[in-house]
């Protein structure tokens, strides 16, 4: 049976103008302890890019493929879900808590226009790979003067 990651396809993504942050978003760095909202948090990514596409690789060990939504326009990519975290076996006492858990949301400019109708995505072992194949360069014509 194969199981398929959902696309969405939009021109925006309510993005604020450069320089700006939430208030909240200055506050999840630090410790949990003192986080005022909701907790979010960035997984690793890479951006690979050939001749014609653009290959996006996203480290999200523990998320299901249900809890990934992909949105995606010519000239960004908007990766969001969530990693639900397992409860302890025992009560106890955390001595180190370094795996992050929660919601997550990362939109990344892409360095050329891509075609959004031509964009794949595959989720193995842990690595979200997304491949963008880049809108070919037109070559300039040549006018002629009459």
């Amino acid at each position: 049976m194969e199981e398929y990651i959902e696309i969405h396809f939009g021109n925006d993504f309510g993005r604020l103008p450069k320089g700006e942050k939430h208030a909240h978003d200055m506050f999840h760095s630090i410790n949990p302890m003192f986080c005022l909202t909701k907790r979010l948090w960035k997984p690793q990514m890479d951006i690979f890019e050939t001749r014609t596409q653009i290959i996006i690789q996203a480290e999200i060990a523990g998320v299901e493929k249900e809890d990934i939504s992909i949105e995606v326009t010519n000239k960004a990519i908007k990766i969001s879900g969530n990693r639900c975290r397992t409860p302890p076996i025992e009560p106890g006492t955390y001595r180190l808590a370094e795996i992050q858990f929660g919601g997550f949301e990362r939109i990344l400019y892409l360095p050329t226009l891509i075609d959004p109708e031509k964009v794949s995505a595959s989720f193995s072992n842990g690595f979200l790979e997304i491949s963008l194949s880049k809108i070919p360069l037109q070559k300039p014509q040549k006018i002629e003067l009459s």
